[in-house]
């Protein structure tokens, strides 16, 4: 399999997209490229999802909150949105998926952290499906 690039993006790319960056990294490894960007980014990472996935073995503190004009113009296998609305159109992707994921943000941290798995297991699937 060639190494694939792949984009999460959510509106403030500091939970969902953030996560799944990390998780596509801990699972891709040397075949994937992942980033994560925001349409509105925040600037900082939810210290929350810091904690859930430090729960899992990740520091996501090395992340950074980046905007989607970082990658104006960039060649991406795949962009993943996160069922915020964003279209990402500065994003060029041969495939782009959108997934359905309620936004963690306020929610209870069981419910955080049902998110967190919910983004590991869809991460799994696209990994999955890109080594085909």
């Amino acid at each position: 399999m060639t190494r694939k690039r792949i984009i999460f993006v959510c509106i403030e790319n500091s939970n969902r997209s953030q996560m799944a960056e990390a998780f596509a990294r801990m699972h891709g490894g040397d075949l994937v490229e992942a980033v994560s960007a925001g349409s509105g980014p925040s600037g900082r990472i939810n210290p929350r999802a810091i904690e859930a996935m430090r729960e899992v073995g990740y520091d996501l503190s090395r992340h950074t909150s980046k905007g989607l004009d970082e990658f104006n113009g960039q060649e991406f296998d795949v962009a993943v949105t996160m069922g915020c609305g964003d279209q990402c159109p500065l994003v060029h992707a041969k495939e782009r998926i959108d997934w359905n994921i309620p936004d963690p943000k306020n929610l209870p941290i069981e419910e955080f952290r049902a998110v967190r798995e919910l983004i590991e297991k869809k991460v799994l699937e696209l990994l999955d499906e890109q080594r085909r």
